[in-house]
Formats: structure tokens, C-alpha cells, sequence
């Protein structure tokens, strides 16, 4: 039996990036969330590894070589660069890489463990010729068409809560066999024009914990009905109300339950779980930190 020191998590914050102060996007939450689960006692510190970066060759598996290349060598298009939302410098590039990787080592561990995170990643919004919404290369597309190289017929949930549709999970992946795309989101938020998912959730401004909870309760139940082998959480938390980029209104112990619902089907399907943090953008950032922080509690009472 599986105790919580047992499970490990990887972060990417050790390739650190320099943004232009007030830029939108909080790049500093990530190294305060691990802070903070470590100063709480909440992880141990020999529970959390710096992630390797993924091997390039990797990225091919769903991304175009022409895109991959302009990337690595800093030539990308500036349209399509700015589309992106963060600076293309070498930095960044070693950063992004090393979120994935934090991912595929999240995927590796699950398989061993049933549950793994990376304290980053969720780049759900990475098509296979372009970038945009803060993500350059698609983690869990990539990992999907991984596992699928050596099991054609291993079925993959992408449970995807972050409040912004997964667009470039769908336009990779929704032809691909044995995974299926489960997107919650708000209907009016970005990106505007949705790629269709498998299931897509679409909720309106102002929806809050009630009406959420229900739904992917009832989802849930279904799911339980079709056989995955694994499951792809991404764990945003910008449904959260007040968040700059949502418009939901999830308070903190929404997100608490939203996240026991799932660690706990997981745990009673007995099956394996990669999460990967997704987005938050409160104006305060404490407030995105904590609603993270809050996930890794549930999933400590949940493994515990």
C-alpha cells in the first residue's frame, strides 16, 4: 500500500525566466507554490525533483518540424511569437522544454505510483504548427501519442478543468484513437473559437461551485463506465472567482471538492493519475498560490 511520501512531483522553475515587470503572465507562482508546500509540511522535500528537459526529438510527436525548428532556433514568425504571450529568447525555451519534461516524468511516476505531478505545465492551448495562450509546445498531446507509441490501445482521459478550452489538445488530438477529450470551461471566455473537444462543458459567466460540482459529478459517473488506463488531469485553477483571465465564480472550497471528486474516482478506478497545474491569474497572486496549494492538500488526504 502506497503511502504519501511514496509519490513525487517535479518542477521547472530552476530554468528561471526574467519577464517584463507587470507582464500578464505570473511566472513567480510556481517556485511560491513549492515554497509553500514545503514550508506547510504539505510535500517532503525528498518527495520533489527538478525536471529534466524533454529530448527535442519528442516534440515531433505532435508538433510540425517547421514549428519545432523557428522555435529552438529563435526564428519564429513574430506574429505567431506574440500570439504566444511570452518571449522567445533561449530562456524561455530551456524553460518551456523543461516543462515538459516535468510532465513525461509525471506521466513515468504515475505508472509506478498511480499519482504524479508537475508543479507547472497544462500547455493545453499549443496547436501542432503554432503556439498561443502562453504555450509553446503541447505536454499533454505529446504525452498521449508517447504512451501510444508503445500501446496502440492504452485509453488516456484528458480531464481538462482549467476554465480556458483546451483548443490545442483538441486540434492534435481529436482524431487520435483511445484518448478522449473532456474540456470544462467558460463558453465566453478564450480561446473564442473553440476547437471541439470529445465532451465540452461550456459554462456561462457567473456559474459557480453548485452547478459545476453537479455536472462533473454526473460526468464522472460516466466515465467510470468506459475503461481508461489512465488519466490526464489539468488542475487550473482559474475558475476561481476573481481570477483575471475567468469569469466563473468557484470559490476555494469548490476547487477543494472539484479536486476531491477526482483523486477520489481515480483512486476507486484504480487509475493512475498524471495532474499538471494549469492556469491561475488572480490579481493577487497569494490567492492563485493557495487555490493551488488547496489541490495538493486534497490530494494529500486523498493518497494519504
Amino acid at each position: 500500500m502506497k503511502r504519501w511520501e511514496d509519490f513525487h512531483f517535479f518542477y521547472s522553475d530552476h530554468f528561471e525566466v526574467e519577464l517584463e515587470i507587470n507582464h500578464r503572465f505570473p511566472m513567480n507562482k510556481y517556485q511560491a507554490l513549492r515554497e509553500s508546500l514545503l514550508q506547510r509540511g504539505i510535500v517532503k522535500k525528498s518527495q520533489i525533483s527538478p525536471a529534466n528537459k524533454l529530448e527535442t526529438h519528442h516534440l515531433h510527436l505532435a508538433h510540425t518540424p517547421d514549428y519545432i525548428e523557428q522555435v529552438l532556433s529563435l526564428t519564429l514568425d513574430r506574429k505567431k511569437s506574440r500570439a504566444v504571450g511570452l518571449p522567445l529568447n533561449k530562456a524561455m525555451v530551456d524553460r518551456a522544454l523543461g516543462s515538459q519534461g516535468a510532465f513525461w516524468q509525471a506521466v513515468s511516476s504515475s505508472l509506478e505510483t498511480g499519482f504524479s505531478t508537475s508543479m507547472a505545465g497544462g500547455t493545453h492551448h499549443a496547436h501542432a504548427d503554432a503556439g498561443e495562450g502562453f504555450c509553446f509546445f503541447n505536454d499533454f498531446a505529446i504525452n498521449v501519442r508517447r504512451l501510444h507509441k508503445d500501446n496502440a490501445g492504452y485509453k488516456i482521459l484528458i480531464l481538462d478543468l482549467d476554465v480556458h478550452q483546451g483548443n490545442g489538445n483538441s486540434s492534435i488530438l481529436n482524431q487520435d484513437k483511445n484518448v478522449f477529450i473532456a474540456s470544462y470551461h467558460g463558453e465566453k471566455n478564450y480561446p473564442f473559437r473553440k476547437v471541439p473537444s470529445h465532451l465540452d462543458r461550456g459554462f456561462l459567466d457567473g456559474a459557480g461551485d453548485e452547478e459545476y460540482l453537479k455536472i462533473l459529478c454526473e460526468d464522472l459517473k460516466r466515465f467510470s463506465q468506459m475503461g481508461f488506463d489512465h488519466i490526464f488531469y489539468q488542475a487550473g485553477v482559474d475558475a476561481l472567482g476573481g481570477d483575471s483571465f475567468g469569469k466563473l465564480a468557484m470559490t476555494h472550497d469548490g476547487l477543494k471538492e472539484r479536486d476531491r471528486m477526482v483523486f477520489e474516482f481515480a483512486k476507486h478506478q484504480n487509475i493512475p493519475l498524471a495532474m499538471a497545474l494549469g492556469g491561475g491569474y488572480s490579481k493577487n497572486i497569494d490567492e492563485t498560490v493557495e487555490a493551488y496549494v488547496g489541490t495538493y492538500e486534497v490530494a494529500r488526504r486523498t493518497y494519504l
